[in-house]
């Protein structure tokens, strides 16, 4: 009987399991969608060959966290040795200008020479691209910290499946082999995740989605 399973409040518990669950997933499902829209302007502007990302709603939390971490970190390291390079390269009036989005049109000139034996391409957007990329790139770090963090947790077996099945299956999915005295624990949990995962995934989009607006206007003057 599910209610020698749940505590006395099991249908209120119910009710939030699912809604946690398909909370997070809502998360990752835009986390993605953002990584590949990220990864779409890379390759258009910066000649790069990355491959989307997929969320696979039949892995587990670990598995699709451990698909975005790994992307994440192959962009940063593209971004690690551009970034490396232009310091090298670059006065550093010229790299803060860059970093601060503050080029002249004789800075452009002259970093775009630079930019494109860096990148092998130095367009408007690309330049543009890089600056922002360099500037913002603390954000790629603490996205990829709250995924690890989330793969670590008790809630990593938790396939994202599970919210598209029935109320008890659901349950069932989720819990494994929580035992009724641990149910409490587990909630709290989610509660733990979602406050660190949600506002870290929100900035996250909007950062990426900043990027590609920025470039489309840039584009757009050229």
């Amino acid at each position: 009987m599910w209610s020698d399973i749940f505590y006395p409040d099991n249908p209120k518990r119910r009710e939030q399991l699912i809604r946690k669950n398909q909370e997070l997933q809502d998360y990752m499902k835009s986390n993605f969608l953002a990584t590949n829209e990220l990864i779409d302007v890379m390759n258009k502007h910066l000649c790069c060959s990355f491959n989307h990302i997929t969320l696979k709603e039949t892995a587990t939390l670990q598995e699709n966290c451990d698909v975005m971490i790994g992307c994440i970190h192959e962009i940063q390291a593209v971004v690690e040795k551009i970034d490396k390079e232009l310091k090298e390269k670059l006065e550093p009036t010229l790299y803060e200008k860059l970093r601060n989005k503050g080029l002249s049109a004789e800075d452009f000139t002259v970093i775009s020479k630079i930019i494109e034996g860096v990148c092998g391409i130095a367009t408007a957007g690309s330049i543009t691209l890089v600056g922002l990329l360099i500037d913002k790139g603390i954000i790629l770090a603490n996205i990829a910290s709250k995924c690890a963090l989330i793969a670590t947790s008790t809630l990593a077996s938790v396939g994202l499946a599970a919210v598209f099945l029935g109320i008890d299956m659901i349950v069932e999915a989720i819990l494994g082999s929580i035992e009724r005295d641990q149910l409490k624990a587990a909630l709290e949990e989610y509660d733990r995740v979602l406050e660190d995962f949600g506002p870290a995934s929100a900035d996250y989009q909007y950062r990426i989605t900043y990027v590609t607006i920025k470039i489309e206007e840039i584009q757009n003057q050229v």
